[in-house]
């Protein structure tokens, strides 16, 4: 694996949008405020060289980036708060913008990052490791790093999770690769009044806490740090088809429709991590998803709804039950909670928030949780800035605990997906030798 000592910061730059925008505000909503504990949501793309030089290919993103933030302007802003405690996204001309840095390691190649195990190799290549959301108060929303590679490029990106989900972490992904493609406007803008979604007002007062990752608590914190691995298991077309198609043998028992290529999948991971955690047959576990509400909420959002409209939805059962059952048992259950959070089961969660507000702290997922987040419909595969489509997409070092699974379309496309898991070691082991798992029976 490539040591991260070889990366070297070059210089450190700000990007603004093209145009005089003035100043803007946007109040935060009750679908936002919960993740201000969450970490920078940290994205890692790898590009092959191809024939262009990196200087060049800088320029073409940075003036690609100062288009799209005309619309997406407030990724160049801050965090702040109005006269009465409640938090918002501001903007303003005299702001920074986006930050982004350059950085050289020529002794790292794009396949050595390409391997499937650990993102330890990451932290030198994306920005903001370590850093809360609720530090966009005075940093960029949005931290860049374009890092020269032996034979190709990183992009490093450090989005605040307090201002937007993954759906419109990819559409504004997608939107700087059309403008740095000669699109002289953005196709679908961004739908930035988040008050149509929640226009409750929620005043918060919240400090920052010890920080976990901070250098200057030494070998202590590191320490308190558990052990984990990550690892990418890449399912193919075959095995996602076979795996809906054996959870959906009997079908759902009560008459109900077809398990979904995502419950079926979803049901998969969590009985075999549970199988791989060895628990026993009453240790609860509990499988969370976030779930996007744009369609949910009443009345429905756009899918260009700039923002978090998502919520956790959880499911728990016994170990037992769930690896001692066939799999439509688990996948049952999984379906009755998606299906089970309407318009109605939205509103009074956030009302049950607005009424008690707790800022979530990104590993409180549950016990013996497997947490998925991001999506395979995201086309991480189609953001091609105009030198061909990524190598691999990636999630950095932020946000990740035991269980947390990260799921993304797979590069050969399709119906395949690659399933990104973090495990505590021996876990992970067991996990890695499961042949049912892999569907390499």
């Amino acid at each position: 694996m490539a040591e991260i000592t070889k990366v070297k910061i070059t210089s450190k730059t700000h990007v603004k949008p093209s145009k005089v925008i003035g100043r803007r505000e946007c109040q935060l909503v009750t679908f936002d405020l919960p993740y201000l504990f969450f970490y920078y949501n940290q994205k890692l793309l790898l590009y092959r060289n191809g024939d262009r030089e990196f200087h060049d290919a800088v320029e073409k993103l940075k003036d690609g980036l100062k288009h799209v933030l005309d619309e997406f302007y407030q990724l160049a802003g801050k965090l702040g708060k109005d006269e009465e405690g409640v938090f918002r996204v501001e903007y303003d001309d005299d702001m920074d913008g986006v930050e982004v840095a350059e950085a050289v390691a020529d002794e790292i190649a794009v396949d050595d990052l390409t391997a499937e195990e650990g993102t330890k190799s990451f932290k030198e290549l994306i920005p903001y490791y370590g850093v809360l959301n609720l530090e966009g108060t005075h940093r960029p929303l949005l931290a860049l790093q374009l890092t020269k590679l032996k034979d190709g490029m990183a992009i490093g990106c450090a989005f605040n999770h307090a201002i937007l989900d993954g759906t419109s972490t990819w559409h504004f992904m997608s939107s700087w690769a059309q403008a740095c493609n000669g699109a002289t406007s953005v196709s679908v803008p961004p739908f930035l009044e988040r008050t149509k979604s929640r226009n409750t007002r929620v005043k918060l007062d919240p400090s920052l806490p010890p920080d976990p990752h901070s250098q200057s608590s030494g070998d202590a914190a590191a320490k308190q740090e558990p052990v984990l691995r990550e690892k990418v298991f890449k399912f193919s077309e075959a095995a996602i088809d076979k795996i809906k198609s054996k959870v959906n043998e009997n079908g759902p028992s009560d008459g109900s429709k077809p398990f979904s290529t995502f419950q079926s999948l979803a049901v998969h991971i969590w009985r075999h991590v549970t199988h791989a955690r060895s628990l026993k047959p009453e240790d609860y576990t509990v499988f969370t998803v976030f779930a996007d509400c744009r369609k949910r909420v009443d009345p429905p959002m756009p899918d260009s709804y700039f923002g978090n409209l998502i919520q956790a939805i959880f499911t728990v059962t016994a170990a037992g039950l769930l690896t001692g059952n066939p799999p439509e048992f688990g996948a049952s259950m999984i379906q009755k909670a998606i299906e089970a959070h309407t318009a109605k089961a939205i509103d009074e969660r956030n009302k049950e928030w607005e009424n008690a507000p707790k800022i979530f702290q990104f590993k409180d997922a549950g016990v013996n949780c497997v947490a998925v987040g991001s999506s395979p419909r995201f086309k991480v595969y189609e953001v091609d800035f105009g030198w061909g489509k990524p190598e691999s997409v990636r999630s950095g070092s932020n946000n990740r605990f035991d269980g947390m699974v990260y799921l993304y379309q797979g590069k050969s496309g399709g119906r395949s997906i690659d399933v990104e898991i973090t495990l505590e070691p021996g876990a992970m082991e067991r996990l890695e030798k499961d042949n049912e798992f892999l569907m390499e029976l």
